[in-house]
């Protein structure tokens, strides 16, 4: 028995020692010479990089076999694990950099489990810390990459800024916690697939989510049903625990901010940064998060801006010449991706820095064909141009859509310069009536329309202009209003409708819940049928040249729709609300006092 057990013990022993040289041998995995379209370079496409708390990160290296000293790495760290990934190594190897990709924990060769969020920020630096010790590398490293791989450049800085990390260029990037799964406290119902799509294996799931079907039969039938938020996925019969987890912190709590920088988090970030991102990127609330907080606890921040009119995915490498049926002015059709590796030569290489980059914040002015270069946010704009709702009849009739699709002929009020403090209209929502909905995005999608969808809202006006002026910067402003319960979810929609009548959305619609909308940390439900202000602060910038003779129309709307979260207004937990909650309907006075900030050039 003695000799058995001395065998098991041998051959446990032999295990773990074998389980190790293969984790060695991965880590440190020889590279490979290939040929590829006439040149020659180094491969590893199997290295396992080794945590802090002993994870293992998944990572793909390449070098050009002409280079002979040691480079600067450019790291591109995601967790879209994608079978071309390589091609962006090899990109970097051409200009003259290691190459490296590197995936979130578990994804890839990674045998871990899939965590999206939560360890970014050491896993990052380790990898970072890991490039550093190889002999390749000369001790400097540059980031960049879009949406969620934007985050992670952000979140490598949570703890320190590595001292080998000399840049990042974060593209429409993502803040957890702020900018998504919600936006201003407001849970929106396209981040629920995504889980899926991201943790269901070490790739993509990509059958599941183009399903779009799939998802879309979801939330109408959640809708119809009136069932809680959180239930969403026993609705569609598959657990999805990482989307409720992340409800189940509502606010940006202590959760949130342990991923993710906040306040004096930036005052240590002395690097050089760009930031890309459009005037139609949903990801535009974060990057504008991550910039003004820079700038706000970095007064010495060298952090650049450049946007456009582009969309999430054209912020980031290549714009869309034509986005949503908008073809942009030729100036604003730049390479975005030729525009990164230009600045990380003018940091690593003693380039000149990108033409484009004349001051911080450089933006392109919609109609205008041109770029404007100023040194700050606050000097976009020279004017501001404020405005009252007024419940006066504007006069101006316009082809209007319904929810229903039928169309029909509507009135805007007015946008007036006169407030009053004691007039109002009013909004009724009935959240126990489910045969309507008040979804109010112009036509198809489209940023030109013929019609506008007001849904059960309302739109305000300007006068004509009698000059062409130029809307450049964040619409700002105060919405006085009061309500019969303790909280709602609206939104706000700009638009320039021109002289021939059709209408020209000029950004992404701001959306608010009314007891975050000034404290992103705690709820602070409102006092039923007590007026209050709610401010409008961080509102999606644009820059527009409105032409002579158009107006500008803001549409606001209480949301009551099958894309995000319905707020009952009990004044509990929201992802708990249910039908049952509905009661009686939500009744909304917009005072017309409440006023709004255009930021013009005249």
């Amino acid at each position: 028995m003695k000799f058995i057990q001395i065998l098991k013990v041998t051959f446990l022993l032999l295990l773990v020692a074998l389980v190790s040289c293969n984790s060695i041998k991965e880590e440190q995995q020889e590279p490979r010479e290939v040929s590829r379209k006439g040149k020659e370079y180094f491969v590893q496409d199997s290295i396992l990089i080794s945590t802090r708390d002993g994870a293992k990160i998944s990572a793909i290296i390449v070098r050009s076999k002409a280079e002979k000293e040691p480079q600067p790495a450019i790291l591109f760290h995601t967790i879209y694990t994608r079978k071309d990934d390589i091609n962006r190594a090899y990109e970097a190897a051409d200009k003259g950099y290691v190459g490296v990709v590197s995936y979130t924990r578990g994804k890839n060769l990674s045998p871990n489990k899939i965590t999206p969020y939560v360890h970014e920020g050491n896993d990052v630096y380790d990898v970072i810390d890991w490039i550093t010790e190889q002999e390749w590398s000369n001790d400097e490293v540059g980031m960049y990459g879009g949406s969620y791989v934007g985050f992670v450049q952000w979140a490598s800085m949570k703890e320190k800024v590595h001292p080998a990390l000399k840049t990042i260029v974060p593209s429409v990037a993502a803040a957890p916690g702020i900018a998504e799964p919600m936006e201003n406290g407001v849970y929106f119902n396209f981040h629920y697939p995504w889980w899926h799509y991201v943790t269901n294996n070490k790739t993509l799931d990509t059958v599941s989510y183009y399903n779009g079907k799939r998802w879309n039969d979801l939330y109408f039938d959640w809708y119809k049903k009136g069932v809680a938020y959180k239930n969403l996925d026993s609705l569609d019969g598959t657990p999805n625990p990482e989307f409720n987890q992340k409800l189940e912190h509502p606010t940006f709590d202590a959760y949130w901010k342990k991923m993710t920088l906040f306040k004096q988090d930036f005052s240590k970030i002395n690097i050089p940064i760009l930031s890309t991102t459009g005037y139609y990127d949903g990801g535009q609330f974060g990057t504008m998060h991550y910039l003004k907080s820079h700038y706000q606890y970095n007064t010495n921040a060298e952090h650049y801006l450049l946007i456009g009119p582009y969309s999430h995915f054209g912020a980031q490498e290549l714009p869309e010449k034509n986005i949503l049926g908008y073809t942009i002015d030729p100036i604003a059709q730049i390479n975005i991706k030729n525009l990164i590796f230009d600045w990380f030569d003018y940091i690593f290489k003693n380039a000149k820095k990108p033409v484009l980059l004349k001051n911080k914040i450089n933006y392109q002015v919609m109609g205008a064909n041109t770029w404007k270069h100023v040194s700050s946010l606050d000097k976009i704009t020279t004017d501001t141009l404020k405005v009252y709702l007024s419940k006066q009849r504007s006069g101006v009739a316009f082809k209007s859509t319904y929810n229903t699709g039928n169309m029909g002929v509507n009135e805007h009020f007015s946008l007036s310069n006169i407030s009053n403090e004691t007039s109002y209209i009013e909004q009724e929502i009935d959240f126990s009536d489910r045969s309507q909905f008040s979804w109010n995005l112009s036509g198809d999608r489209n940023i030109i329309s013929e019609t506008l969808t007001v849904g059960q809202g309302f739109s305000f006006v300007t006068e004509p202009f009698d000059e062409d002026l130029e809307l450049s910067g964040s619409v700002s402003g105060v919405l006085n209003v009061s309500i019969n319960k303790k909280d709602f979810d609206f939104n706000v929609l700009l638009y320039e409708q021109t002289a021939n009548g059709s209408f020209f959305s000029l950004t992404l619609p701001f959306t608010t819940r009314a007891s975050m909308s000034k404290d992103i940390e705690n709820r602070n439900l409102l006092t039923p049928n007590k007026k209050t202000s709610i401010p409008i602060h961080n509102f999606r910038m644009t820059s527009k040249k409105i032409k002579k003779g158009s107006r500008i129309v803001v549409l606001l709307n209480g949301i009551k729709h099958p894309f995000s979260q319905l707020n009952y207004g009990t004044g509990k937990d929201v992802s708990e609300e249910s039908i049952n909650d509905a009661e009686e309907p939500l009744k909304i006075k917009w005072y017309t006092d409440s006023y709004i900030h255009f930021p013009v050039n005249m």
